[in-house]
């Protein structure tokens, strides 16, 4: 471990407290091209710098830690002399790992994040959300940002307030920004959001530490997920309401709310739907393009099948199932409009979105005593976990008649009531 260099201006609390506040650090060489400054401010506790040389009469200056002048030293967040000197040789370590893939600069939270994205491309089937949080939120917040520069509290910060900010409302390019309006429920669906983006944030910065590019993940490794934020009040139309929004929708627009009803499919899927995906025989209908990436085939009841059956007759394999009056396809977001009408329509209020008929088809296959596991793979989920977070408390009687079917009996001999004997 290298020595400690001694400096009777900066080793201790009360030696900074008799400098002269300065808006330039006061700096103490600690080897070639390394120096380990105090910044002292008028009021507050002071900060620690590090000072590398770049070469070309250059340096660039970054931030390490607050120094301990009113509070103990805890060697993370706040530093003394001593700790602030091994910070900065770290700091300077690191850079010099970063340097040797970095074309000869810092690793930028915005490279790391890139180079996370290329990843996913290649290897995930989720590089399109993340591609999305990392364009909106996390670049363009962060990007600049030295990644051995990060702190605990900047992430904390960060992330706490991606929670307070509504969500962001499709908004045409070089036009300012639209935001959704808030509900009684924004809050949870926000900090829910953050946690998720917090995520893929921590995914990419720990790919670059598995790299070796970067010497500790101790700063977002102490970032928490907002807790409890997970579990959705799912909203889901009874049958009469339905039945009535059926009745209410458009011809054309009728036959997308059925086609999402009777089998439980996203948007995105069903507009994908080809009249070779049915397979009447087998009565399913075949889902090649998913959210997570993985095929499979719904299972359609017999109302389903004939639902389907009707609008495939006659028509060639390669036709979409679901087209508009005119005989072109649906495509994205066409569905927002027509649904609000036909909630308006149906006295459905408040006006669900298209994504409500999804909750509909598993609130009731769960209500009904599908089992959990059936309603997840007809949904398109690996295991249970999401339909348990999202319906389980739906399925009260069915929990109640598994455990009296399968719970142990122990042979219990009968009691004999004393009620009523004197």
């Amino acid at each position: 471990m290298a020595r400690t260099i001694r400096d009777a201006s900066l080793d201790t609390r009360t030696a900074r407290s008799r400098l002269q506040p300065s808006g330039k650090p006061y700096y103490r060489s600690l080897e070639h091209g390394l120096h380990l400054g105090y910044r002292k401010p008028r009021s507050g506790p002071g900060k620690w710098v590090a000072r590398h040389y770049i070469g070309k009469q250059s340096y660039e200056v970054e931030v390490i830690a607050a120094a301990d002048d009113f509070s103990d030293a805890d060697g993370i967040e706040i530093l003394d002399y001593r700790q602030a000197q091994q910070k900065a040789r770290e700091r300077r370590e690191a850079r010099a790992r970063a340097n040797k893939g970095n074309s000869g600069r810092p690793l930028t939270v915005r490279v790391a994040m890139q180079e996370y994205s290329d990843f996913l491309e290649s290897n995930r089937k989720s590089a399109g959300t993340a591609r999305y949080s990392l364009n909106a939120f996390i670049i363009p917040l962060l990007g600049d940002f030295e990644v051995e520069a990060l702190t605990t509290a900047q992430l904390r910060s960060w992330h706490g307030d991606l929670a307070k900010t509504p969500a962001r409302q499709r908004t045409k390019q070089g036009a300012q920004q639209n935001y959704r309006k808030m509900d009684e429920d924004w809050q949870r669906r926000r900090r829910s959001t953050a946690n998720r983006i917090l995520r893929i944030l921590k995914g990419g910065l720990n790919r670059a530490w598995r790299d070796g590019k970067i010497s500790s993940d101790a700063a977002w490794r102490r970032v928490e997920p907002f807790e409890g934020v997970e579990s959705a009040r799912v909203r889901y139309l009874s049958i009469s309401e339905a039945q009535r929004l059926i009745n209410a929708a458009d011809h054309d627009f009728r036959s997308l709310v059925e086609g999402a009803l009777q089998t439980g499919a996203r948007y995105g899927e069903l507009i994908r739907f080809t009249v070779s995906d049915f397979n009447r025989d087998a009565g399913t209908v075949a889902v090649h393009v998913s959210k997570s990436g993985k095929p499979r085939h719904i299972i359609l009841t017999e109302e389903g099948i004939e639902l389907f059956r009707s609008l495939c007759v006659g028509r060639a394999g390669n036709d979409p199932i679901f087209t508009r009056a005119n005989g072109t396809a649906w495509i994205r977001s066409a569905q927002t409009i027509p649904m609000k009408e036909a909630s308006e329509h149906a006295k459905i209020s408040p006006a669900i979105n298209f994504h409500c008929l999804r909750h509909t088809w598993a609130s009731h296959a769960v209500m009904n005593a599908v089992p959990l596991m059936v309603v997840a793979k007809n949904l398109g989920h690996a295991d249970t976990k999401m339909v348990e977070q999202h319906y389980g408390h739906l399925a009260p009687s069915y929990v109640a008649d598994a455990i009296r079917a399968g719970a142990p009996r122990f042979g219990a001999p009968k009691r004999q009531s004393f009620v009523g004997i004197k």
